[in-house]
């Protein structure tokens, strides 16, 4: 049994933020019922890339879902949504906030009905404050974040970072605040709100720039690929391509000195300590360059790897969807869709003795596809009842 085999998702997400996080909710075992607007549906289902008409990203993080459209600006609509919040665990939406309030699902109207539903909104910021019914998107998270001031190379424009990081953090708290809130539900009996800001997402994932801004008196920049404060930490230039390296102390200074077989470095007056190496960051990187074109990437990372020092090469997509470290945690598996055909997805990170692994995930959903299956079983409509709701524009 998986440890959230019966819980039970009202999904009323679009696009990344909500959708990522129910995706992995859902494998970890809940139910998820993504709700979607008629026709058109999840505004992701036309977002590229495609395959034979198939939307690839909607398909990424929307595989093993069940979809019912409901027409929430009407009257019937409304009603259905809330007789199914009488069954259901949890509700997620990613609307910008007020948004609710005016269809007349509020928290507090939910609330009502169920005293115990865990109600969970993700927005660009937040359901408080000066900004909060301000659009948004990752790009902007992102900048009014602080990420982009200190993501790219000295002396460049800003730099997105070239994932949906805004999106994602915000996916990840939702669902840490929704299992959060599941578990605190078993001990008091009580749902309640978790309202999760992309902005407040990213100042969070700052790590040490906000400290170091108080020490230094002076807001933190671009770095390139080099750590800030640990030294070497970043990428060089073997004779044919890039590698990395983490020299995260002085043990593994001394390794890797010996590795490269360089020894007088490990005592050398400015390279003593990490904090002398990373304050004479300049000399030791002229060092570390000329010796790194002498051989191929590959057999610097054997002879690195072999000392016990921290290494790996800069994969590229292709690279990843064949690595054995990668295959082996089965992180790439198979959709099988009627439309796209076989198609490669990420797995799941999250490995746990109680959820089993599986090579292969069911596809994502058509649009109200399981109308009938889920109001059904849930409100006990017949299919006649689903059709005549069907033609009324009700679903």
């Amino acid at each position: 049994m998986k440890p959230l085999e019966n819980v039970k998702i009202l999904d009323l997400t679009r696009v990344l933020a909500g959708p990522f996080c129910t995706m992995i909710l859902s494998d970890l075992g809940a139910e998820v019922v993504k709700v979607e607007v008629p026709e058109t549906g999840d505004d992701a289902r036309c977002f590229g890339p495609f395959k034979n008409g198939q939307s690839l990203y909607f398909l990424s993080i929307n595989r093993e879902k069940k979809s019912i459209s409901i027409n929430l600006k009407s009257e019937k609509g409304k009603q259905i949504l809330k007789d199914l919040i009488k069954k259901f665990d949890v509700i997620i939406e990613n609307f910008r906030p007020g948004t609710m309030e005016k269809l007349g699902l509020s928290y507090e109207e939910l609330k009502a009905i169920n005293p115990s539903i865990i109600y969970a909104a993700a927005s660009g910021f937040g359901h408080s404050g000066p900004n909060s019914k301000k659009a948004a998107y990752d790009i902007l998270a992102q900048a009014m974040g602080g990420i982009m001031s200190i993501t790219g190379w000295p002396n460049t424009p800003p730099t997105r970072v070239g994932m949906s990081l805004g999106d994602i953090t915000a996916s990840l708290y939702t669902a840490i605040g929704i299992i959060a809130a599941l578990y605190q539900k078993t001990i008091t009996g009580e749902g309640q709100k978790i309202d999760i800001a992309m902005l407040d997402c990213q100042v969070s994932m700052l790590e040490n720039a906000i400290t170091r801004f108080q020490v230094e008196n002076k807001s933190p920049e671009p770095l390139g690929n080099r750590h800030p404060t640990i030294t070497p930490f970043q990428a060089f230039k073997a004779s044919d391509k890039y590698f990395v390296i983490a020299v995260g102390n002085d043990v593994l200074w001394k390794k890797f000195c010996e590795a490269i077989e360089r020894p007088e470095l490990v005592c050398h007056e400015l390279f003593l300590t990490n904090k002398l190496r990373t304050h004479n960051l300049l000399e030791l990187t002229t060092i570390l360059d000329k010796i790194f074109i002498g051989k191929t990437a590959d057999e610097w990372l054997d002879i690195i790897d072999k000392a016990g020092v921290p290494c790996g090469p800069i994969n590229t997509v292709d690279k990843i969807i064949e690595d054995k470290q990668i295959l082996s945690r089965n992180m790439i598996v198979e959709v099988e869709d009627k439309l796209a055909g076989k198609i490669k997805i990420a797995g799941n990170p999250i490995k746990m003795t109680n959820v089993p692994e599986k090579t292969t995930r069911k596809p994502a959903p058509d649009i109200g596809e399981h109308n009938v299956e889920v109001l059904s079983d849930y409100l006990g409509l017949t299919k006649q009842d689903v059709e005549k709701l069907k033609e009324e524009g009700v679903l």
